[in-house]
């Protein structure tokens, strides 16, 4: 039998975790002086009263070695092999980490994802899949591999201000992308995250733009599965999302999943992405 385990930040909902028996470790969250464990003691909204009400400062930090290897052991004992996904290697220490803890056991596959949110949690759930197929430890490595390449993860920024506090960008930066209702994309490209397209206007308008760009008049997506992933966005305007989704392309799977802590302590409450692979050519 064969564990596929990943870190918090893949963003997959509690019900896709108990369909695939998938093992989040949790990164930390620091609130000014004091240490959380994303989604065990802490969740977003707890971080938006923080920064909004309390005016505290929060970042987040990785999981340590000890920590992985705290993690890793008991899964070794049940398991003939475990296969862990981390957040890109480029966004965190995380990856080093874990690959560290993973030297002292002799059944522990340890892949660079090189990507964050359901990017990567999207790579998760495809080893869950192979690794309820049956597939042997080493073809899911392989195949993962094969498909990080293809992962198109984004998202659109209502406000910047959260970006301001992380020090992603300056208060000018900040001041003027409010005053012209500027939406900035955020693009995972090559392992690393960029500015994408600046969109302009209402935060609903820019997403239906967004959503356009990414998927119409395409034929190279993988149409099994896509993800919706926000931290605090309205019930409603997901569901326009799906909505204009659907007009786009059909999807066999549309999920909907909120981001943990690390997407809400850098990008706020209003953020919303879609999430998908290309066909492997």
């Amino acid at each position: 039998m064969i564990k596929i385990t990943a870190d918090s930040t893949c963003d997959l909902s509690p019900e896709l975790l108990a369909k695939y028996d998938i093992s989040l470790a949790p990164l930390h969250v620091l609130i000014d002086e004091d240490d959380y464990l994303d989604g065990v003691n802490i969740t977003p909204k707890d971080i938006f009263h923080y920064v909004s009400v309390e005016n505290k400062t929060c970042s987040t930090a990785a999981i340590n070695t000890y920590e992985y290897e705290q993690f890793f052991e008991p899964f070794t004992k049940q398991y003939d092999a475990i296969i862990h996904l981390n957040i890109g290697s480029a966004f965190s220490s995380c990856h080093q980490n874990a690959r560290l803890a993973a030297q002292n056991f002799d059944n522990i596959i340890v892949i660079d994802s090189k990507n964050l949110s359901t990017g990567s949690g999207l790579l998760v759930v495809e080893a869950a899949e192979l690794a309820r197929k049956g597939c042997a430890a080493k073809e899911i490595e392989a195949r993962i591999l094969a498909s990080i390449p293809e992962v198109e993860a984004s998202f659109v920024i209502d406000k910047m201000d959260y970006l301001k506090r992380g020090g992603r960008c300056s208060s000018l930066e900040a001041f003027g992308a409010t005053l012209l209702k500027i939406k900035p994309s955020i693009e995972v490209a090559n392992g690393k995250m960029e500015v994408g397209k600046k969109y302009r206007g209402q935060f609903a308008t820019s997403l239906e733009k967004y959503v356009k760009d990414r998927l119409q008049n395409r034929t190279d997506i993988d149409q099994s599965r896509i993800f919706i992933t926000h931290p605090d966005c309205p019930d409603e305007l997901v569901e326009q999302v799906k909505s204009m989704i659907q007009r786009e392309m059909q999807f066999d799977e549309i999920l909907v999943t909120n981001a943990g802590c690390t997407v809400s302590t850098h990008c706020g409450p209003s953020t919303l992405g879609i999430l998908f692979k290309r066909k492997i050519t």
